[in-house]
This record gives C-alpha cells, structure tokens and sequence, in this order.
C-alpha cells in the first residue's frame, strides 16, 4: 500500500491544522504543506498565505512545484466550486468529491432527491424556489418546522420554527429577503425530528466506504443548547448511544446507498462523507450530508484512529479503498481507533456567531499544551511583537484525550482554561449527554 510523501491540506481552519498533524504523524509522510493555512500550523506543516483554498490554478502551481503526490481538502466551497475536477484533470490525486457529488452539500433539494432515490430515511419536506410552495408545506406539516437554505449559508442558514408564523417569516427571510443571499433563493422545508444527534463519517471511493468512529457536536453557542446557531462549538468522540462499532451499521444503511445512487447517475463520490443523524426512538435519521470532514468533528476524531491514514485517503482518491483495508486488516468496514475518548473544545470570538471582535491578543496557548492538550488554530494571526491574536469566530480548538469522556473532558477544560482573550466563548457542557433536541442541521 503506497503512501504519499508529500500532502497539501487546502484550508486553513483547526480541522485543516488537525488534518495536518495526524497526516504528518504517518510513516513514510516526509512533508505535509497548507493552502492557505494559518499561524499556528508552522510546528506541523508548511503553510502558504498566498495561496487561497478557492484559487485552483495556484493550487495546481504549488503541487507542481512541491511534488505533491496527493491533496486533502478540508472545507466545502471549494469541493461545490469544482477543485477536485480540476485537479483530476491535472492528474494530481484528490481526496475530495467532484463538484457534481459535492452537491449533497451545496444543495438541500438534491440531497434530499439523492438520499429519497436511495432509501435513506429522512424527515418528511421537500425544497421550494417559491414562498407560497413552501408555506403551503409548512401549514401541512404543522409545527414545529424546520427551514433550510438550500445553498451553503456558513453555518447559518437553518432556522427551526416552533410555530406557523415563525416558519413564515423564516421562509420569506430566506426566499423574498435574501438574508442569505442566493443560497436562500430555494428552500428546503422539514417535519422536525426530536432525538439526540451524531454523526458518522466515511472515508469513500466511489464504491467502497470506510466508516470512522461516530462523534457528536455541540452547535448552538450556549450550554445547554441555548443561543444561536454556530459552525460547532464542540464534539466528543465516542458517542455513548452510537458506539464505533455501530458505525459500520450506519454507513451500510445511509452511506452506501448514497454512493451507490450516485453511481446509477454516474457520480464517483470519492472523499468524506459526513452523516449528521438525529437518533429518535424510532430509529436514526438523515438530518443532512456533508462532503468532508467535519469541523470540530474531526478534531475529536482524528486522535482516535489507529491505521495508516494519508495511505487510505490517497487509496480512496485512486479509487482503491477496498484493496487498500484488506492490506492493512481493517475489519467489518471501520477504521480502528484506540481504546480512549476524545473531547474537543472551540473557543470562540466576542460577538461570535454574529461580527466577532478581533485583534485581540491570545494568552495561554503554551501553557494548554504544557497540561498535554492539542491546540489546532483556526480564527488566529500574527499580531505585535509575534503574539497570537484573533482573527476570526472560531478561534481555537483545543483536545484532550483519556481513558473515558469523563476524564477526556476534564483534561481538555483544564487545558483550555489556561487560554484566555478578551470576551473568550467557551460551551461548559461539551462531552456530555444531550438532552432530547429538534432536528437544526447547518446549512
């Protein structure tokens, strides 16, 4: 099984930096680069400011020049944008789905198409380009509902409605409005589900698929799941009501399926494919799919696995991924992890989720990492006199491992407790058990 031994991670988040580090720990990996990247990357890959995520000619350039031999990209507009064609056509290996796969997550309506052909179970809705369809819907179901932006809305573009005239004015924000530009001129409107919600993630080429242990995010910014919507404030890894060898279950009835409905259209789905699933008494359910790591699931998750994981991902982008886990003996269809949990914490920006406040300095990152914890940087930049400040909402994510959640969570609290900035937003509840929650999938 070959490995690659250079690798460019596009993006420039703490899942980009996380990506970074467990692909440099692999054997046989001599040099991990970033496009972007970010300050805080420099200990574990090279980073290049001057290349964007979304610039694929500078992309190609870079990966000739570094001899790279295969490219991890982590978020998902570029994917929509058609990265992974363009480097295909350039013969540079790609993990990362084509811009027509990509639209499981570009669009809400075709995900939906997609996930009803293959008989994936999901709540009962359908996506509207008109206000008068969408409402038609929504007095149907009743509520509560949930609204969607078809398009990509950074996190935000999903509201659940608890009564008729919240999904109203939900449904002419987005559609009339535009208050999420074009990602809102089509809607998708849903039944809400009420459970617990995890999240399974593959490793897939096309045909194989390759289930990593299930994680749990934290989305709304207060504890309790109080506040707005966010990108994810936290995730743990296990799941204890969705374990890892569960995992293979969930992607043998949502994910495969996918891929295979794909294939009938003559899509190759090649790269991650992420399952965000209520678990209702009634069974679990498809809340959305995304078409890459998540972030800050992958920064619980990543910690875990024990395989060979830049061999796996460059076998998956040549679309090789069976032949690649008969050799390294994966068995049941699921990456093994170690025997320990992981706790993923954000610390996030004042003003987050709306304009957060930057330029402010960053203390403590040393010593969060002195208490033995992983510190990934996401919204961080070089300010005066070399000091980190923040530049963005999601600023950190720091992880802490353990024998079990509990103690993983209080390594990681003790950890990110020694990091403080002005108007630092930390969740205190991540890593433990929900209480039953209504369905409110990102979009």
């Amino acid at each position: 099984m070959r490995t690659p031994r250079r690798v460019l991670v596009v993006g420039g988040g703490a899942r980009e930096h996380a990506l970074a580090w467990r692909l440099g720990l692999d054997e046989g990996v001599e040099r991990v680069l970033a496009a972007p990247g970010n300050a805080g990357m420099a200990d574990v890959a090279a980073a290049h400011p001057e290349v964007a995520a979304g610039d694929a000619d500078a992309i190609v350039r870079l990966c000739r020049e570094a001899h790279v031999e295969l490219v991890v990209v982590g978020p998902e507009a570029p994917l929509v944008a058609g990265l992974a064609d363009r480097l295909e056509a350039e013969e540079i290996p790609v993990f990362g789905p084509s811009a027509a796969a990509a639209r499981l997550e570009g669009s809400k309506g075709f995900c939906r198409e997609v996930a009803t052909a293959a008989g994936v179970p999901m709540a009962e809705g359908a996506a509207f380009d008109d206000t008068a369809g969408a409402l038609d819907c929504a007095r149907s179901l009743g509520a509560p509902v949930v609204v969607k932006a078809d398009g990509l809305a950074a996190g935000k573009g999903v509201t659940v409605c608890a009564t008729p005239a919240e999904a109203e004015r939900a449904i002419r924000a987005a559609v009339e409005e535009r208050v999420f530009g074009e990602a809102g001129a089509r809607v998708v409107v849903e039944r809400v589900l009420a459970g617990r919600e995890a999240s399974v993630m593959a490793m897939c080429d096309g045909a194989a698929a390759l289930a990593l242990p299930a994680a749990r995010d934290h989305k709304r910014v207060g504890d309790g799941d109080t506040g707005p919507n966010t990108g994810g404030m936290g995730a743990c890894s296990p799941v204890p009501d969705l374990d890892d060898a569960a995992a293979t279950v969930i992607v043998e009835r949502f994910h495969r399926p996918v891929l295979a409905e794909l294939a009938r259209r003559g899509i190759a789905f090649r790269g991650a494919l992420y399952a965000g699933l209520m678990l209702t008494a009634e069974g679990a359910y498809l809340l959305e799919f995304n078409v890459r790591f998540g972030d800050p699931e992958a920064q619980a998750v990543l910690p875990r696995l024990d395989a060979p994981l830049a061999a796996l991902l460059l076998a998956a982008a040549e679309g090789r991924l069976a032949d690649a886990a008969d050799h390294v003996r994966l068995a049941d269809g699921l990456v093994p992890a170690r025997r320990q949990a992981a706790v993923a914490l954000v610390l996030a920006a004042a003003g987050y989720p709306g304009t957060p406040l930057a330029g402010d300095e960053i203390r403590g990152i040393e010593d969060a990492r002195a208490a033995g914890a992983l510190v990934f940087h996401a919204g961080t930049r070089v300010g005066p006199g070399g000091r980190f400040v923040t530049a963005g909402g999601r600023v950190l994510s720091v992880v802490a491992t353990g024998p079990d959640l509990a103690a993983a969570r209080a390594a990681a609290y003790h950890a990110a407790d020694r990091i403080d900035f002005a108007g630092r937003q930390l969740r205190r509840d991540i890593g433990l058990a929900p209480t039953t929650a209504l369905a409110e999938s990102r979009a």
